[in-house]
């Protein structure tokens, strides 16, 4: 179903060469496949915490547009998971793997004590970061390159001695200070007041005070002076969230 070229056998030997030779081990998962049933990601995910990894990152399908899947979605041969039926899945997916001793750390991610993605939480605290390779994107002194997505286009542009970017853009000072508090709410720990203030500048209440009183008024955002943070229902929506934060 989902197009991959490997069967659960060959993961489990793949999983156990990694653990024999590097300390940190981490597993995706997707769920809301056409056909998945509440029992069968049960399973997958006490599959999961049995192989004994630090590290365990959920996400929902989704059809991108340009992908088979999607031209199979639009043809009518795939059938898009009904939604309630995913909300249970994340939930579970929430329980099951905190309830084994995981921190729910970001909306998708879960880990072992001291084992957090590093990578990823630079992305989340909205530190620069390098990045080189075919579509990498990197973000520097508040500058956003992205290479050309292309591996041809990517190498001939480097063996000529000329940039790889095709994308790039500054943002504004509140751009910057938007996305670096959207980023920061995806982590389970919210967005401490204060500390956002000193980090760039900007009040949280200056930025999206309108939107931010809406969502705690609907339950969906925690609000107690301090910090801001998703509530349990936010974490269901949350994509839906964030273009309200941003600059329309």
């Amino acid at each position: 179903m989902l197009e991959r070229d490997h069967d659960p056998r060959q993961l489990r030997a793949a999983i156990e060469l990694a653990q024999s030779r590097i300390p940190s081990v981490a597993l995706d998962l997707i769920f809301g496949v056409p056909g998945e049933t509440l029992d069968v990601w049960r399973d997958d995910l006490a599959t999961a915490v049995a192989l004994a990894p630090q590290h365990v990152s959920t996400y929902g399908l989704t059809f991108e547009r340009g992908t088979a899947f999607f031209s199979r979605l639009l043809a009518g041969t795939l059938n898009r998971l009904d939604e309630e039926s995913e909300r249970a899945m994340y939930a579970l997916a929430i329980d099951a793997l905190t309830a084994a001793g995981f921190e729910h750390y970001e909306v998708s991610n879960f880990a072992r004590p001291a084992y957090r993605c590093r990578h990823n939480e630079a992305y989340w605290s909205g530190a620069g970061h390098f990045a080189v390779g075919p579509g990498a994107s990197r973000y520097v002194d508040g500058r956003r390159e992205t290479n050309h997505r292309s591996t041809t286009t990517w190498l001939k542009r480097v063996l000529e001695g000329q940039s790889p970017v095709a994308e790039s853009e500054t943002l504004e000072p509140d751009d910057r200070a938007r996305e670096a508090l959207v980023f920061a709410l995806r982590r389970m720990e919210g967005v401490e007041r204060a500390r956002f203030a000193a980090a760039t500048g900007f009040d949280v209440e200056t930025l999206v005070g309108e939107p931010l009183a809406r969502f705690v008024a609907h339950g969906l955002l925690e609000d107690d002076g301090r910090r801001v943070r998703l509530s349990r229902s936010g974490l269901f929506v949350s994509d839906a969230i964030w273009p309200h934060f941003l600059r329309r």
